[in-house]
């Protein structure tokens, strides 16, 4: 089932879920959880929505995490390399303590699944904002 015209990508498999209300976003984002038992399988499952123009801050994950884009339009970078384009079915492996930043592009919502790999080592840890000048450095 689609979602009507104010929601963010059109035929959405997963609720949109409630707005991400912290600072480690720059713009709109909303956060599903589809799975929280890490006691019996050690990670968590979450769906995320970036409004375009959308970032989260620099971060890294002690249990490392994968992201598959189901929706839209992203980038993804890792320090120190090159913006990479995102798109719907693209599955991007994040080894721990990796420190990078993910987001919807200037012009494109942004949907992906977000899975916690090994979640008893811990939460995400969170650094500096992403600049405007490193989130418009893409190149085509």
């Amino acid at each position: 089932m689609g979602r009507n015209n104010n929601d963010v990508c059109l035929n959405a498999i997963f609720p949109k879920g409630e707005k991400i209300g912290n600072n480690n976003f720059v713009g709109v984002a909303y956060l599903q959880w589809l799975m929280n038992d890490t006691e019996n399988f050690d990670c968590t499952l979450g769906n995320v929505t970036f409004e375009p123009g959308c970032r989260n801050s620099w971060h890294s994950h002690p249990g490392g995490q994968i992201l598959i884009v189901i929706a839209g339009e992203g980038y993804y970078q890792e320090r120190g390399m090159p913006i990479r384009l995102i798109k719907k079915g693209d599955i991007i492996p994040i080894k721990p303590d990796v420190v990078h930043w993910h987001g919807a592009t200037p012009d494109s919502p942004m949907e992906h699944l977000a899975i916690g790999t090994r979640s008893n080592m811990g939460t995400a840890v969170w650094y500096e904002p992403v600049s405007d000048e490193d989130y418009y450095s893409y190149n085509k």
